[in-house]
């Protein structure tokens, strides 16, 4: 357990990004509830996604989280839980597939409401009021009752977050996620991708696959891991009172754990020294993402990984780079660079969407496909030049056919932003341009590997 710490000692600390409630005891009457509810997650299944993890931060593995910018109440559907669902396991299956590397996926989902904002007013129509900061803080709508923090929100996101956990447990471990099933899992209107084609053509080969497995007595119906999924959730720590509340001491173990998610991350703006989201988090058993950006230097880094993972333990930190396609090879070197020279066991992984966010001619926040792509490779190049593993990706994306970031193999276009621009909060991927990115990982994965073996030799 972290030395001089507990659940609240973040209280003593610098907290940024938190929202200021009118109704502070409100606030406490919620939050006292919560302590009383159950856990969402389990200590296990923590350490379960650290395992995973560890095999990844070794090289044998790589990471695929993804989900929504910002989960809202208005979209909560089982239909966009299922597809967001299916479209991470049609990339977990190209990469698997293609790279002969397990994948482990972490979904944005469940609990992902919060949103740190660049500014705490919005302006609109020379009218200005607080920020939208989240479904489980405020609306979405412009008015001044809906912008007011009400801390009843944050009960209607935990029981969203239950129901979400729950039918993603179902769909991975209940026959959904079969690979028997892998041809079943194509969106409909992935037909318009010029990748459909080759997604059918790989689903036909491990089709192949399962048959031979079968005619040589290996019956896929009794082998759990092509019959179901490991699936984990994760989203920002930002509301600390939420976390706070959310957090139980294991009774095997006796430590701590933040039962609200399997996996929580450091946001670029709260990761600062002397912040109270760090100091709560290092406290905590779970896996912790932090990420690293323009801002980030050498040797910060160094002292918040030896205050988040004393014992360097492998498993524990994934550091989730986001630079900016023209930014990300300078910038990201010399971390990798003080990161294997101190020891320090990562996972590595790209977040390649929020470095490279442009406001279009037609007014809407967009994300070129390409920019993604660039840094992407980036961040590859990166890790080659340095002899370390390029472990992971980290992106925004939905199962549901929107346009909302420009350019990949449907061509959205700019003028095409305003069909279906959904989004509460910042542009996402959608299920043609995510495969699009799972085939182009695959390549690189591959290459890697093959660098790899040439290394070894």
């Amino acid at each position: 357990m972290a030395s001089n710490w507990n659940p609240s000692s973040w209280t003593t600390q610098e907290a940024r990004h938190l929202p200021s409630y009118p109704d502070a005891d409100g606030l406490k009457r919620v939050t006292d509830t919560l302590t009383t509810f159950p856990p969402l997650v389990f200590a296990g299944e923590a350490r379960a996604l650290k395992a995973d993890l560890a095999q990844v931060a070794a090289g044998k593995g790589f990471l695929l989280q993804g989900g929504d910018c910002a989960e809202s109440f208005a979209e909560f559907h089982p239909n966009n839980i299922r597809d967001t669902f299916r479209v991470l396991l049609q990339m977990a299956v190209v990469m698997t597939f293609a790279s002969k590397q397990p994948v482990v996926k972490v979904g944005r989902m469940a609990g992902q409401f919060a949103k740190p904002r660049s500014s705490p007013v919005e302006v609109q129509g020379g009218v200005e009021l607080p920020s939208y900061l989240g479904d489980n803080i405020n609306g979405i709508d412009f008015t001044p009752e809906a912008r007011i923090p009400d801390p009843q929100r944050l009960l209607q996101a935990y029981s969203q977050s239950a129901a979400t956990l729950n039918l993603l447990r179902a769909f991975s471990t209940g026959g959904y996620a079969n690979l028997r099933q892998v041809h079943q899992w194509t969106l409909d209107f992935m037909d318009r991708s010029p990748w459909a084609a080759k997604f059918a053509e790989m689903a036909d080969r491990i089709g192949e696959a399962l048959d031979f497995m079968q005619a040589c007595g290996i019956d896929p119906k009794t082998v759990p891991q092509l019959q179901g999924t490991s699936f984990y959730t994760s989203h920002e720590a930002l509301h600390l009172p939420y976390e706070q509340a959310m957090t139980r001491q294991d009774s095997l173990t006796g430590d701590w754990y933040d039962t609200s998610a399997h996996m929580l991350w450091i946001g670029d703006r709260t990761r600062f020294e002397g912040s109270a989201h760090v100091e709560f988090l290092r406290g905590v058993g779970n896996p912790l993402g932090m990420k690293c950006g323009p801002s980030m230097a050498p040797d910060e880094l160094i002292r918040q990984l030896d205050l988040l993972n004393p014992a360097r333990e492998a498993g524990r930190i994934t550091l989730i780079s986001r630079f900016g396609d023209d930014k990300v090879e300078a910038g990201l070197a010399p971390l990798v660079r003080a990161v294997k020279q101190e020891g320090h066991p990562v996972v590595w992984s790209c977040d390649p969407m929020h470095g490279n966010v442009i406001k279009a001619d037609s007014g809407f926040k967009t994300r070129p496909f390409d920019r993604i792509l660039r840094e992407v490779h980036g961040f590859f190049a990166v890790h080659r030049a340095e002899g370390t593993h390029a472990g992971g990706i980290h992106i925004e994306m939905t199962g549901q056919d929107v346009t909302e970031c420009v350019g990949g193999g449907i061509a959205i276009s700019d003028s095409g932003l305003a069909d279906r621009y959904h989004t509460h909060c910042d542009p996402r991927l959608n299920a043609a341009q995510s495969i699009e990115l799972a085939f182009m990982l695959a390549e690189m994965l591959n290459l890697e590997a093959v660098e790899r073996a040439q290394r070894a030799a």
